[in-house]
């Protein structure tokens, strides 16, 4: 009895060192909380969080994602109430100013993220304050806008992907003839109106030649460009579905999913959602072409986020540490392969066919103009161009009224337009 008494209090001892072990170790280690807007990655940052973890082992991130329409509320509130994660997924531009001016990011620079070298100019303007001019985030993907279009349909119908606007419009005529809804979009979310414009205005207001005119103030939105731009959209309604008007972002994806629709305006984003519910789905990409065969072809691009760091972060060295890793090539890659997004580290190579044609040098990027350039005060450009056009498109404006409102809305704060 004695016997097996000891061996149980060996066994009882033994038990408590390994778990007094285990705890120590865990203690030790400096947790670190990863907030995001990007619920539907959850599995591939968790993956990305793991090589992070086998590379610094007394690190630990835990992934806390939040529904898209609710992050930058509860962004706020958790800065507000001392609850911010350590290190936050930012949105770009005017998203994520709000935060930066308060002063609850953390500025980065060369010598605490010397990877952002790697990063130009363009890529960084996405987390850099208009406020004090510095950087608060490292790029996490951009993003550009393109035109669908089912092969399928386009090889039943004998064309042929267009070179030029009017061949554009001639397809989408002969889709019509045949029977076949030409165009998936609609206008009743306000986002992908503005999408469309992205798409389709370059062509006609010139670029970036008209967008550095704009900034500056030398122009504004009622140059007859930016109305003849404008009146460009509102040229495809005839070829939208029936009941556009009323049409959501979701219902016009299916349209496009299901073989219902030979084209999809949209942002590059999509490709991979596309093939993901319909593996049958035989499509391509185009970037809208231009008026005349030859000229520049011109892509509209953003950047869609960055990685900031908390400032009041209670491991801020750690935290350096990990948004080092999301810079570096390494996670960079992972990144465009897992989500097949197209990142700006400039030594990743896209997988996605779909991404190389977008990263094509022959491209000439534009900023998606009111994104970039106006979506910092209220009334939003985008707030702006989107009711527009929403009112444009079913009729009840006529292009001029658009680009009146725009700019008495936009004036109200943007100097430049004070004269």
């Amino acid at each position: 009895m004695k016997k097996v008494l000891v061996i149980f209090l060996v066994f009882c001892m033994a038990l408590g060192m390994l778990f007094a072990g285990g705890t120590s170790e865990s203690a030790d280690k400096v947790k670190l909380t990863f907030s995001s807007w990007r619920t539907e990655d959850v599995p591939v940052y968790e993956e990305l969080i793991s090589m992070f973890e086998a590379e610094n082992p007394g690190i630990s991130v835990t992934y806390r994602p939040y529904k898209t329409e609710e992050y930058q509320t509860v962004l706020a509130a958790n800065f507000k109430g001392g609850s911010a994660a350590d290190i936050i997924h930012l949105r770009a531009y005017g998203n994520f100013e709000q935060f930066a001016q308060p002063g609850y990011l953390l500025p980065l620079t060369k010598d605490n993220i010397p990877e952002l070298e790697m990063y130009s100019k363009q890529s960084l303007a996405g987390s850099t304050s208009i406020n004090d001019g510095k950087v608060y985030g490292v790029p996490y993907a951009s993003q550009s806008l393109v035109i669908y279009y089912n092969t399928a349909l386009y090889e039943e119908l004998g064309l042929k992907a267009p070179k030029t606007w009017a061949e554009f419009m001639s397809n989408l005529e002969a889709c019509k003839k045949a029977g076949v809804t030409p165009l998936a979009n609609g206008s009743y979310t306000g986002w992908m109106v503005e999408v469309m414009s992205g798409i389709v205005g370059p062509n006609f207001f010139g670029g970036n030649e008209f967008y550095e005119e704009l900034i500056s103030g030398k122009t504004d939105f009622t140059d007859v460009r930016y109305q003849k731009a404008l009146e460009a959209v509102a040229s495809l309604t005839p070829y939208m579905p029936k009941g556009f008007t009323g049409l959501d972002y979701v219902e016009q994806q299916m349209l496009f999913i299901n073989d219902m629709a030979a084209h999809f305006l949209g942002g590059i984003w999509e490709a991979s959602y596309f093939a993901s519910q319909n593996p049958d789905l035989k499509f391509d990409i185009f970037v809208a072409p231009p008026l005349k065969e030859g000229d520049k072809t011109l892509i509209s691009t953003y950047m869609d986020g960055s990685f900031g760091i908390n400032k009041a972060s209670a491991h801020q060295e750690e935290a350096i540490k990990f948004v080092r890793f999301l810079a570096q090539e390494k996670a960079q890659q992972f990144l465009s392969d897992k989500l097949g997004v197209k990142t700006e580290h400039p030594d990743v190579v896209p997988s996605s066919s779909f991404l190389k044609k977008v990263s094509d040098p022959s491209l000439s990027t534009v900023p998606y103009i009111m994104l970039v350039g106006f979506r910092y005060e209220q009334p939003t450009g985008s707030s702006l161009v989107q009711t527009g056009l929403q009112a444009l498109l079913s009729g009840e404006y006529d292009s001029k009224r658009v680009v009146n409102e725009i700019q008495e809305g936009v004036a109200q704060y943007y100097k430049p337009f004070q004269k």
